[in-house]
């Protein structure tokens, strides 16, 4: 049967292809969001430092430096069975980990799940940007809330699997994985995802310089911003769980910080498309350092509400960057997409190593202070940006 090219209308907003492609977001990184609540129990396992657990959310960021050509590749040809397939690709090795008998197993396993997160990742937003039309940020609200619902989902997932099953015997739950991948052949198989040119020929260089006005500024933003992402997402559990001995909290904080950045990411792309979008990104990296050291030294109710407020101002600021890249980039959105996935996956794991050193030789608390501090430092990047959009 002939593919059916989606209508690359300009203006209209393709809701039933937008909530399929948030779906299998939502899917996909329900199994990516497996390590961190699983890894008290498995730095207790394999006798981890923290630094060397920080390196396993590296090692499953390494792959992130073929984004870019991937992102060239995806302005040339259709990449969409790559989309269709990342479900079961990721959910393959991460239902595996907890089988992982050393830590060089435990590598392989996160590397190759690294590997369908950028496949993943690098085609799907270029796809949402047109299939969304003149509201970009809306279309990237609508797929960063199916990543950010499965990062609050997921961390629950993962200990009632471990509960229920033990950590080596919750491999079981790979079959919700590749039942999606199966779904989602079966309704994108004969539609044409690509919105590729294929007569395009523009270099990664040019690309590069053609939006180095916006990824520069964009680097240092995100740089300073994985200081704060990083140490949560890695480490919240841990941290959690350190101090209350119950693995069950460590899943919980972690959904709740998940939950508050669902309601940030839903509502900032669309703001953004109103009110801009340097000022949706300042008050997030304003307000976030402030929660999040309200977190770190308050207590009781005071301590939630902070969780939930860093949440929801540092979460935010993704469909954000990822509609600032997309509107400015000209024949090669894809391979711009690249670049700034590259720059925020690579930021970010080399953050997470770093924050595991800090608190192997002082603690996570500090290093959650510290975190906030650095996170400062993106702001004035932020005047940098184009104050209008094209």
């Amino acid at each position: 049967m002939e593919k059916q090219p989606i209508e690359q209308d300009q203006t209209s907003f393709q809701t039933a292809y937008i909530f399929l492609l948030s779906l299998s977001h939502f899917v996909h990184d329900v199994y990516s969001s497996f390590l961190s609540p699983l890894l008290p129990l498995l730095i207790e396992k394999l006798s981890l430092s923290l630094t060397q657990a920080g390196f396993l959310s590296a090692v499953m960021q390494l792959p992130a430096l073929m984004n870019p050509i991937l992102g060239l590749i995806a302005d040339r040809v259709s990449l969409r069975y790559f989309v269709i397939l990342a479900p079961m690709l990721t959910a393959i090795p991460m239902s595996l980990i907890g089988l992982a008998p050393t830590y060089g197993v435990l590598l392989l396993l996160l590397f190759f799940a690294g590997i369908s997160i950028a496949l993943f990742h690098v085609p799907a937003p270029v796809m949402i940007a047109r299939m969304a039309g003149a509201k970009k940020g809306r279309g990237m609200s609508f797929f960063m809330t199916g990543g950010e619902l499965a990062r609050m989902i997921g961390p629950l997932v993962a200990v009632a699997a471990v509960s229920l099953l033990g950590l080596s015997g919750f491999w079981p739950i790979m079959i919700v994985g590749i039942a999606t991948t199966g779904l989602l052949f079966y309704q994108f198989n004969n539609v044409d995802l690509s919105f590729h040119n294929r007569k395009n020929t523009t270099s990664l260089a040019t690309t590069f310089t053609d939006m180095r006005h916006i990824l520069m500024p964009l680097s240092i933003i995100l740089i300073a911003r994985s200081f704060m992402h990083g140490s949560l997402t890695a480490f919240l559990p841990t941290f959690i769980q350190r101090q209350s001995g119950d693995i069950w909290m460590g899943g919980f904080a972690l959904a709740l910080f998940e939950a508050a950045g669902v309601v940030g990411v839903l509502a900032a792309g669309s703001l953004s498309d109103y009110f801009g979008r340097r000022r949706m990104l300042l008050i997030s990296l304003v307000c976030a350092p402030v929660t999040l050291v309200a977190f770190v030294l308050g207590e009781g109710w005071i301590r939630a509400v902070a969780l939930s407020g860093t949440g929801l101002m540092l979460l935010s600021t993704t469909p954000v960057m990822l509609a600032l890249v997309q509107e400015h980039s000209k024949d090669s959105p894809a391979a711009a997409n690249g670049m700034f996935m590259m720059i925020a996956f690579v930021a970010r794991s080399m953050v997470v190593v770093l924050i595991g050193l800090i608190a192997d030789h002082t603690s996570l608390e500090t290093t959650y202070l510290i975190s906030a501090a650095a996170g400062l430092i993106g702001i004035p990047f932020i005047f940098m940006l184009p104050k209008h959009t094209k």
